[in-house]
């Protein structure tokens, strides 16, 4: 086989393990936005129950105005941290130790306990926080995936060049993995 043939061979051999990588990245880098997007959409719609949950509480326990201020509070603060997952992950850290407090006080409150309204929002806060924990996993599994793709050779003489950097994990304190306690069956 004549050095031109070989070189050439070669040389098509490259380019399509190159695309090959690049496509992988591309993928990887999907499945990370799209685990994004499904955390984002739970940490909305968490945000939205707020205000609901607060409300609910704040008729009995009217006393409680600088708890229910804190968390309208960190409420905003978590929705301009936008897209950055550390800063993201800080600020939901912080709204999930109010509504720790919240929950702790609503303990106090047996009338509060039996209505049908907070035991619903209750049940949708509860669904909520866990589907936040599984998009959680998910995104920081496809994060790992896609870190570990960008660092590893060949891969990353691809990354490198078009742009593919390493992402950050969205996480929450260690104190927030039990957050919250909603058993109010006592």
């Amino acid at each position: 086989m004549p050095p031109v043939l070989i070189i050439l061979v070669l040389l098509i051999l490259s380019v399509f393990i190159a695309l090959v990588i690049y496509n992988q990245l591309l993928g990887l880098r999907q499945m990370a936005m799209n685990g994004w997007s499904d955390i984002d959409a739970q940490l909305k719609r968490r945000s939205d129950l707020i205000p609901q949950f607060v409300s609910t509480v704040k008729g009995y326990a009217i006393h409680e105005n600088k708890l229910f201020d804190d968390i309208a509070r960190r409420r905003m603060e978590a929705l301009k941290a936008g897209a950055n997952p550390a800063r993201r992950g800080a600020a939901e850290t912080a709204i999930s130790a109010s509504l720790s407090h919240l929950l702790a006080i609503a303990e106090d409150y047996p009338e509060l306990k039996a209505s049908e309204g907070f035991l619903k929002l209750r049940t949708q806060l509860t669904e909520t926080e866990e589907k936040i924990e599984h998009a959680r996993r998910l995104y920081n599994g496809a994060v790992r995936d896609l870190n570990i793709k960008i660092k590893t050779v060949p891969s990353n003489l691809i990354a490198g060049p078009f742009g593919f950097r390493p992402q950050a994990f969205f996480e929450l304190a260690v104190s927030d993995a039990s957050m919250p306690s909603l058993d109010f069956s006592r």
